[in-house]
């Protein structure tokens, strides 16, 4: 499988790491940025490059990595085609694949020991989405919605509709 990850300066060692990780694992991993340790560099011109390639890819997933991984996964969703989930817990990487069929991992460095990490990212790459047709549903209209502003209907019964 093909990984292309991003990160910033505070996810840049759990960065590298991932990347030895993913060969050892027989994934292929791709390294979008940064190269060097800068403390001053800015998330966004990695998280996007490995998030605008994991698309292009199709066949690819994606990981950024910062100090929270919010800012990260918020730079990744401004992707057409990204649906980047930050997980917390092995339960939350399991879940944005089954649910959301998430294509980008978010992981916040300074938020997890190394190993806990590695486990979300393992998780993730196992995890297949479900394709129950509530699932394929929602993420459709999330789908309408990034490429033509098709506001999806609330439903008749709901006590709050516009």
């Amino acid at each position: 499988m093909r990984v292309y990850l991003g990160s910033d300066h505070a996810g840049y060692e759990l960065k590298n790491h991932l990347v030895e990780w993913l060969k050892g694992a027989g994934h292929e991993p791709i390294d979008c940025g940064p190269h060097i340790y800068d403390a001053q560099d800015d998330y966004p011109p990695f998280c996007l490059r490995a998030a605008e390639r994991t698309v292009s890819d199709g066949e690819a997933f994606g990981v950024v990595i910062g100090g929270s991984g919010n800012g990260e996964a918020i730079a990744a969703n401004k992707v057409r085609g990204v649906r980047a989930a930050l997980a917390w817990s092995e339960e939350t990487a399991t879940l944005a694949r089954e649910h959301n069929n998430a294509n980008v991992l978010s992981i916040g460095a300074r938020m997890h020991p190394t190993e806990d990490a590695v486990r979300f990212l393992e998780v993730f790459l196992d995890t297949a989405f479900t394709g129950d047709e509530r699932h394929v549903r929602r993420i459709d209209m999330l789908s309408g919605y990034e490429m033509a502003g098709t506001m999806p209907p609330i439903p008749e019964h709901h006590p709050h509709r516009d």
